[in-house]
């Protein structure tokens, strides 16, 4: 029986693609549906792929008035139709990825545990309760993988500072409050490969000693708790959760905690503090919660796409993951590209890739056809990088050399028509509605940062105000408690250090 793929993402169910499965259900009675996630191809969802003896075919975007003219050109044989892409492999933005935590996105069905197992999952699991506590994470400081959430501190020393710590209990909490603007990779992962996300989780209170764990999800994300709590209750049912882990007498479960949405959360503290039944506001450390954590007891917290990355190098070896990436940034970074740009989605790669390769090979360029101005990388609290700087490796160490920031590894592209005024203008408004309010520097620092950015759009006291807002930032970079108050700075200062002329001064600097 033909095997045909339709997204349950929530970027293909946005574009139709709930009503583009319903249409080929009907019109080829005989197909088996499945209901895969997307392969991060965002300009082609829905991307409907069949299955051939030559491999899957893909067809997109398809709406369901394309349905009846896909079948009479013989869909279920993979025949060419003015939306076929050929072999779904062989599409340029696929080929020249290097998919390791994405490996099975878009091939799986995100909730057949058979199918998770079939393509390698919970082999890494298995390895690390075979290698014991110690030396699974001692293999996960040789891989060199750092936190994908934006830190980027190595997340094997964070484990085995865990390991180490004194507690009643000890906790993994998987930070899935994805709230980065042109950020989606947790959603789609969770979406499209929940197990992984499991499976990572479950290694990392093998390796800890933690027998409880929490995933922290935004209520913006109604599909990814969907698919998550379904993944949840198949894994415990299948013994991969619960007292007896895979039948090896070590006890970790999960839970699913769904978060207002505040952009604060995603903070680790106050995402603590949100799980614990409080409001969401940022914790003074020390204590770091990797000693006092969750409940007050020693905690990990990783992002989604750090969990996610943790199978893959347990299952093939730190040796296999470090081979990828460049310096100190190890493995690969899945890149989302969003904004004004003409081929938008999910791009796995190693580290080590330029910033222009990024934006004008993978990503087409603008959507607009007009020239690129700026990107910012990192969300909303990303520096804005002018194509001068497109020559910076995707890196962390050579973009903070540029005084810039890897993030999530979220690039927004805008073109020639962007007012660089009114975007640094942005950034403090909205460091100001999101602030917790517990620190000065970002709840007071933030609205006088509007006010001054008023000023100089207005032309009052160019010279002045602008000493005056980077006097600004470097108190808010300085003395805040979090990032969301110390990393307002990036987009403000880069606006006006490249893009000069938007705030009235003829000079403009891009070195």
């Amino acid at each position: 029986m033909t095997r045909i793929f339709v997204p349950r993402d929530a970027a293909a169910i946005a574009v139709g693609a709930d009503a583009v499965a319903a249409a080929l259900a009907e019109a080829l009675p005989g197909a088996t549906i499945i209901r895969n996630g997307s392969r991060g191809l965002a300009w082609l969802e829905p991307m409907v792929e069949v299955e051939t003896d030559r491999g899957r075919i893909a067809y997109g975007p398809v709406s369901v008035a394309d349905v009846a003219g896909l079948v009479a050109a013989g869909l279920l044989c993979g025949q060419a139709h003015p939306l076929c892409h050929g072999l779904t492999e062989e599409i340029p933005f696929l080929k020249r990825q290097t998919r390791l935590t994405f490996a099975r996105c878009g091939i799986t069905d995100p909730l057949s545990l058979a199918d998770y197992c079939a393509h390698g999952g919970y082999r890494g699991l298995e390895r690390a309760i075979g290698l014991g506590p110690d030396d699974t994470i001692e293999e996960l400081v040789k891989s060199g993988l750092r936190g994908r959430g934006g830190a980027g501190f190595p997340t094997g020393v964070k484990w085995r500072t865990v390991q180490q710590a004194v507690g009643p209990r000890k906790y993994v909490v998987c930070n899935a409050d994805e709230g980065d603007s042109g950020t989606f990779a947790d959603r789609m992962i969770m979406e499209g490969d929940p197990f992984v996300v499991i499976e990572g989780m479950t290694i990392a209170g093998v390796a800890t000693g933690a027998t409880k764990g929490y995933l922290y999800i935004r209520s913006e994300y109604p599909h990814a708790i969907a698919t998550m709590n379904a993944a949840i209750t198949l894994a415990r049912g299948a013994g991969y959760l619960g007292a007896d882990v895979a039948g090896r007498g070590a006890a970790f479960d999960i839970e699913v905690r769904v978060g207002a949405g505040a952009y604060v959360c995603g903070e680790e503290t106050a995402l603590l503090e949100s799980i614990e039944g409080r409001r969401g506001m940022v914790r003074a450390k020390p204590p770091l919660p990797a000693h006092k954590g969750l409940f007050g007891c020693p905690t990990v917290i990783n992002n989604v796409i750090s969990l996610a990355s943790v199978p893959a190098i347990l299952g093939k070896g730190a040796e296999f993951y470090r081979n990828f990436g460049l310096g100190r940034s190890r493995g690969t970074m899945p890149v989302q590209l969003a904004g004004n740009i003409r081929q938008g989605g999910l791009f796995e790669a190693a580290f080590g890739m330029t910033l222009g390769a990024l934006v004008e090979e993978i990503g087409g360029g603008t959507a607009t056809g007009r020239p690129v101005r700026a990107v910012q990388v990192g969300g909303p609290l990303g520096a804005y990088f002018p194509p001068a700087l497109f020559d910076t490796p995707f890196d962390y160490e050579a973009f903070a050399a540029r005084d810039g920031l890897i993030g999530h590894g979220g690039i927004v592209v805008f073109d020639d028509t962007v007012d660089m005024a009114n975007q640094a203008r942005f950034a403090m408004e909205f460091c100001a509605i999101e602030s917790c309010g517990k620190c000065t520097p970002c709840r007071i620092g933030s609205t006088r940062g509007v006010e001054v950015i008023d000023r100089i759009r207005r032309g009052e006291g160019r010279e002045k105000n602008l000493a005056l807002i980077d006097e600004l930032c470097t108190t808010m970079k300085l003395g805040s408690l979090c990032a969301l108050g110390g990393f307002t700075p990036y987009p403000v200062l880069s606006a006006i250090r490249h893009f000069r002329e938007d705030f009235g001064v003829a000079e403009q600097e891009t070195t």
